[in-house]
């Protein structure tokens, strides 16, 4: 199965930035960015630092940076996740190229947990490229 509509990863990344600010807001860790079609979303929307300062700020409600990160282990957010939308949809298993990882789907509809890799999270940025303590807003 191949899942690449762009509008679909665009609306899963604003709702990643809206979990995004409740967690900096409860003094909590940056989200892993365990989905690599996501994230390709967040990179082309990046190149564009206008359209990404916007669209970070209607969904976090302030600028976030793309921080270089790294790990493996239980994606933290997905409870907070699922309590303001829903179950993760399949875009979140989702491969840059567009194939599903029915397995890791599977497991997390059976467990309701997610252990991946990631690469990225937010940051709070202040706009120019340079990244903020967790709590503050711009």
């Amino acid at each position: 199965m191949s899942i690449t509509d762009t509008s679909v990863q665009l609306d899963e990344l604003g709702k990643f930035f809206a979990v995004t600010a409740r967690r900096f807001d409860d003094g909590q860790a940056a989200p892993e960015m365990f989905s690599t079609a996501v994230d390709a979303a967040w990179h082309q929307l990046a190149e564009d630092p206008q359209a990404h300062s916007a669209f970070t700020a209607k969904h976090a409600g302030r600028e976030l940076a793309h921080a270089e990160t790294s790990g493996r282990g239980l994606i933290a957010w997905v409870a907070a996740y699922e309590e303001a939308y829903g179950p993760l949809p399949g875009i979140w298993f989702t491969a840059a190229d567009g194939s599903l990882d029915t397995a890791a789907l599977a497991t997390y509809r059976e467990t309701g947990r997610v252990v991946a890799e990631w690469n990225c999270s937010p940051a709070p940025s202040d706009g120019d490229g340079n990244t903020l303590a967790a709590g503050t807003k711009r």
